[in-house]
């Protein structure tokens, strides 16, 4: 009875743990047990039952089998002998007592019962018997015995296998007699299982109840807090508190909301900073394309063409050189058309193609449907810049920029792409680890540009829009990316 009690007190002081996720883990874990013992139980049962079955049925089948090698084959081989069918040399009597003992051997192995291998055994000494017969038998056939005699020996040897027979029926009987007892014995345990199947569902039903309500009491006070907590925070009220419940998944939640409330002013803070940092990129943005080393050699490009009296040539530049500066003020606003992006880096290589006439060739296109589509300003510009400066200039020869604009699975897309020197492998990989990484701009030297768009796309859409290079030496450089058609980060 102390024992049952402590087994009910371990049971329920698992309800009185913080931990609801190890109530309910226990609580699987003792209905499952329930659940499953009783059927492993039965499985087990029939298991043995239906193997003590089939080695009965199997010990039958092979006893009858038996005792019709006993009654006629044995004495019906004798009588082949002894009446001079057979040669005593001949004849099979020795492979048929063989085989009747190997019967029984086989026959003992998968007999459980002590009486009945017991008979198993006085059958063997019988066999034994009739054996030695056999051996009187081909003695005296072998001294030429009359014939009166050796029939005297068959009687006995027949004798012998009567009963032989006798022992092997009698052994069939108390065989199907144990199939009986085991069948009452199977039918009692069915029972017994049935009654601890219903009492165990009975148990599971009343324990799940009692699981359902204590788990719901644990937590729905402490729930009711946090919804309260919750919405104070919400209100913006980041001074509330609440007290740890006391239980381990929600003492967790508790905490980091609490926490979450000293937090959220530091993130507004850092948020700040984000967007001052990002307004800092823009201008340094804007200014790498106003550098003096570009304006000087724009305005010596218009005072050549003047002086030279090339007055069409100079309009052109001049043109280029105002729209260019227009779209990159672009009065302050962040986000331009696709359109007006394409006129500004068409507005740049106007210029370039002035001054590297001999070695520069470009081509601009785009769908015209994703012509009005905003997107963010002075992107294609440092890329194509960057393609001309590196790629470009560093090869013999003429060389091709083609810059381009598509649509895609929602996405506008856009390449730079050169047939400039381009770059190893390892350059490559060293160039995609500098920019994508925080390095400070200042110590980008080159790669600023690649380094300031990749930062912005990442700033104003998302961490996936980036850029994608691919390049090989001596063949090319291509410059990809894609943003969304709608949807960026203000």
């Amino acid at each position: 009875m102390k024992k049952h009690t402590s087994i009910v007190d371990k049971i329920f002081s698992v309800f009185k743990s913080r931990s609801i996720k190890e109530r309910i883990k226990i609580s699987y874990v003792i209905i499952i047990l329930l659940m499953i013992t009783p059927p492993v139980i039965t499985i087990v049962s029939f298991v043995v039952q239906m193997g003590r079955y089939d080695r009965i049925i199997t010990n039958v089948s092979k006893t009858n089998r038996l005792n019709q090698t006993v009654k006629m084959e044995i004495s019906d081989e004798i009588w082949d002998i002894v009446a001079g069918k057979k040669k005593f040399d001949e004849g099979r009597q020795y492979d048929i007592i063989d085989g009747i003992n190997e019967s029984l051997d086989d026959i003992m192995q998968t007999t459980e019962e002590r009486e009945n291998r017991q008979m198993l055994e006085v059958a063997g000494r019988a066999v034994d018997t009739l054996k030695r017969n056999v051996d009187r038998l081909g003695s005296q056939i072998a001294n030429q015995s009359l014939v009166s005699e050796n029939e005297e020996i068959l009687d006995e040897i027949r004798g012998v296998s009567a009963l032989i027979y006798d022992i092997l029926q009698d052994f069939i009987v108390r065989v199907i007699e144990s199939a009986t007892i085991t069948n009452e014995h199977h039918k009692r345990i069915t029972f017994v299982l049935t009654v601890i199947q219903i009492f165990t569902v009975f148990f599971v039903t009343i324990f799940a109840v009692f699981t359902q309500r204590s788990v719901t009491a644990s937590i729905n006070n402490p729930i009711k807090r946090l919804e309260n907590l919750s919405k104070r925070i919400a209100e913006g009220d980041f001074s509330v508190r609440v007290k740890l419940p006391q239980v381990s998944e929600l003492d967790g939640l508790t905490d980091n909301l609490n926490i979450m409330a000293v937090k959220i002013q530091a993130l507004i803070a850092e948020n700040v900073r984000e967007q001052q940092n990002l307004q800092k990129s823009e201008m340094k943005a804007l200014q790498a394309q106003i550098t003096p080393h570009f304006l000087y050699n724009t305005f010596d490009t218009i005072v050549w063409l003047a002086e030279e009296k090339k007055n069409d040539q100079v309009i052109d530049i001049t043109r280029a050189f105002s729209s260019f500066f227009r779209i990159s003020l672009n009065k302050g606003k962040d986000f331009l058309t696709v359109s007006e992006e394409f006129e500004h880096v068409k507005s740049y290589l106007t210029i370039q193609k002035i001054r590297y006439r001999d070695i520069l060739d470009y081509e601009i296109e785009y769908m015209p449907e994703m012509a009005d589509c905003q997107i963010l300003k002075l992107l294609l510009q440092p890329l194509v810049e960057n393609a001309l400066y590196h790629g470009i200039k560093n090869k013999r020869g003429r060389g091709l920029l083609s810059v381009k604009g598509w649509r895609e699975n929602n996405r506008l897309c856009f390449s730079v792409q050169d047939n400039g020197i381009g770059m190893t492998q390892e350059k490559l990989a060293n160039i995609m680890k500098q920019i994508s990484g925080s390095a400070d701009p200042e110590d980008l030297n080159n790669v600023y540009g690649l380094y300031n768009v990749n930062k912005r796309l990442e700033l104003y859409y998302d961490a996936s829009t980036k850029l994608e290079i691919t390049s090989q030496y001596q063949k090319g450089t291509t410059v990809y990316f894609s943003v969304p058609e709608v949807g960026f980060n203000v």
